[in-house]
């Protein structure tokens, strides 16, 4: 049984993927929670690469062009800096109630598995370990090298969800978009969140 959530921290890395990322935003502000949203430098880079998408380099101006192409309500959607120490998902006296980074860059994974925290993504994500709250991580890489797996296994053992992007194909995918929605329905069912994006196993349609 999960807990209700009302705040999601999303953070948005540079591993190749930002289509999951984005499609997650969506579905998360059409569950009417609130999100903190983090976009790193290079995730900039990949999401003008793979989708042709511009990111305003200042939060605010990411915000409100977020916001309004999303129809996000008031306050709903807050972008905060790399290093906007301020930040209420900065500290554990004021955490969101879960923190998925989609996609995850190998050199993000290793940061939040050694404790960095050299920016905000890394100090988010160190808040959920050290107050138990709900952590997942969307590795998208092409092999894992032994060092990626080790750090997967030092996060899995602090209670981390380790969800690569691997989708499935038993629900017969007819687009790039069906494939993309069933990661985000699997990382939907990891935080507890009703959708409708995909048929179950087993279900009878």
């Amino acid at each position: 049984m999960h807990p209700p959530l009302n705040t999601v921290t999303l953070a948005l890395s540079g591993a190749s993927g930002m289509a999951y990322g984005l499609r997650l935003l969506e579905c998360l502000l059409a569950a009417d929670l609130n999100v903190y949203l983090l976009v790193s430098q290079a995730a900039h880079i990949v999401a003008k690469q793979e989708l042709g998408v511009t990111l305003p380099a200042r939060a605010g101006d990411l915000e409100k062009q977020l916001s309004a192409a999303l129809r996000a309500g008031d306050g709903q959607l807050r972008v905060f800096g790399r290093e906007d120490w301020n930040a209420p998902l900065a500290s554990g006296s004021n955490p969101a109630d879960a923190m998925v980074v989609c996609p995850c860059s190998m050199g993000t994974l290793a940061a939040i598995a050694h404790g960095l925290s050299d920016n905000l993504i890394e100090r988010a994500a160190d808040v959920m370990l050290k107050e138990q709250k709900k952590l997942i991580l969307v590795p998208r890489e092409a092999p894992f090298s032994t060092l990626h797996l080790e750090n997967m296994l030092t996060l899995s053992r602090m209670n981390a969800v380790i969800l690569p992007a691997n989708p499935g194909f038993y629900h017969r995918p007819q687009s790039v978009e069906d494939i993309v929605d069933f990661i985000v329905a699997r990382i939907l069912d990891q935080l507890g969140i009703q959708h409708a994006l995909m048929a179950r196993w087993g279900d009878d349609h």
